[in-house]
């Protein structure tokens, strides 16, 4: 996730200064939002983690849904727009699965 994020923060200093402080500061907290709860999730209890995945999956889609948008007004172009959302969605699957691992897990005997 830090790498998507490293790649981002190159790309929002490109983005345009009419949606640099209102899109871009919006994508830049949700990726922040994302990696605060998976660092989190890392150190949580499995019910505690299921309920933060759970929020972390919330964000993701909203930052897919936020990336889409900026392409769409044309602040970001189709590849840096395809890089970006390729890797959210890898990460999205790997949370997913994450999440997925907790929920079918069988409880461990004493």
């Amino acid at each position: 996730m830090t790498t998507v994020y490293k790649m981002w923060c190159g790309y929002r200093d490109h983005f345009p200064k009419k949606a640099r402080y209102s899109l871009g500061d919006k994508i830049d907290g949700l990726f922040l939002q994302i990696l605060e709860l998976l660092f989190v999730a890392s150190y949580q209890s499995k019910d505690e983690k299921e309920r933060t995945l759970e929020k972390a999956l919330h964000a993701l889609d909203l930052l897919k849904f936020f990336l889409r948008i900026s392409w769409e007004i044309g602040a970001l172009d189709m590849n840096k727009f395809t890089e970006l959302s390729g890797s959210v969605y890898e990460i999205g699957k790997m949370v997913g699965g994450w999440k997925k691992g907790l929920v079918t897990k069988t409880p461990s005997r004493m």
